[in-house]
């Protein structure tokens, strides 16, 4: 039986500076944010806005460095998981768990072009890496304050 492969590559424009909380219970960061992606048809552009979540490092970086309407590139996983609302109301939510992220702005750079890039490798120097964090999703559940 073939093994599965669940991965994800982004380029897009943050739709809204990101938001960060930290999660109840070891104070572990949880970034997010949302990117668009422009797909061309031939009716014309078609625009998806992704919602993107960052943990531990990598989520404390993107609330550092992004904003609002830079260029971005994430790699990530798909994700989906479901939760009930006050209300009562069942929900399910789609989203990226980031464990890559690269700068694409030249200003975001310091004016030198090649962006900046931090995810696994800039994490794991941290002591925080995403890869090694994997998962770490699951362990907050339904608490994710968004």
């Amino acid at each position: 039986m073939a093994g599965s492969y669940n991965r994800i590559v982004l380029v897009g424009n943050l739709t809204r500076d990101p938001e960060i909380r930290y999660v109840d219970g070891g104070g572990k960061a949880v970034t997010k944010f949302a990117l668009a992606v422009n797909r061309r048809t031939k009716a014309g552009d078609e625009a998806m806005f992704i919602d993107i979540v960052a943990w531990d490092r990598l989520g404390e970086i993107c609330n550092q460095y992004l904003k609002k309407g830079m260029s971005a590139l994430v790699e990530g996983r798909l994700a989906i998981r479901k939760y009930e609302t006050k209300e009562g109301e069942k929900r399910t939510a789609v989203e990226v768990v980031a464990s890559d992220m690269q700068m694409l702005d030249k200003r975001a750079a310091g004016g030198n072009g090649d962006g900046g890039s931090y995810g696994s490798r800039a994490s794991a120097v941290a002591g925080a890496g995403a890869a090694a964090g994997e998962g770490t999703e699951e362990e907050a559940g339904d608490e994710i304050p968004f």
